[in-house]
């Protein structure tokens, strides 16, 4: 994907998500770290353009609710989680750049059980990559490919990495 495509996905998946929630004032954006909070943050701004309604976002970071961290251990680098509003009853759109296994969602999902109790939870992902190993599946995906296991998909984006693209390597 490149500059373009990233943008029309993104702006597909804002349509998506009014579409699906008739009360933009109860939709929250958590981005789960790093890439996911500059999705959120655009996504966000996309609806606010649409609905004239301001969307309070936040950021997640999932380390220590990872299911591998005894494994990884000091490989993992914890960030600062900033959720500075209630999720209580809300509708929570949980952003990443990529969902491959699930396990980061998963992670996401025990970590937002911090902050209070949403009424609902969709996911979006930039690129869905298949192969899960859980059970989880975004509710708005801006591509969907078919790679193998010993490949990767790179998302950069503008807001860390200068440029917007996503590839499979």
């Amino acid at each position: 994907m490149d500059k373009e495509e990233i943008s029309l996905a993104l702006k597909r998946i804002a349509k998506e998500i009014i579409a699906n929630n008739k009360d933009a004032k109860e939709i929250v954006f958590i981005g789960i770290l790093n890439r996911g909070l500059p999705l959120a943050n655009r996504l966000a701004k996309l609806i606010e353009g649409l609905e004239g309604v301001k969307i309070p976002i936040g950021s997640l970071d999932v380390s220590l609710h990872r299911d591998d961290i005894m494994k990884k251990g000091s490989k993992i680098e914890v960030k600062r989680s900033d959720i500075p509003f209630s999720i209580d009853g809300k509708v929570v759109i949980l952003v990443d750049d990529v969902i491959y296994a699930g396990r980061t969602i998963r992670a996401a999902m025990d970590g937002l059980a911090d902050y209070g109790r949403a009424s609902r939870i969709h996911l979006v992902a930039l690129v869905d990559r298949g192969r899960r190993e859980l059970p989880i599946h975004p509710d708005y995906v801006g591509k969907k490919v078919s790679t193998d296991a010993d490949e990767d998909v790179t998302v950069n984006l503008t807001e860390i990495d200068g440029i917007d693209k996503a590839v499979i390597k």
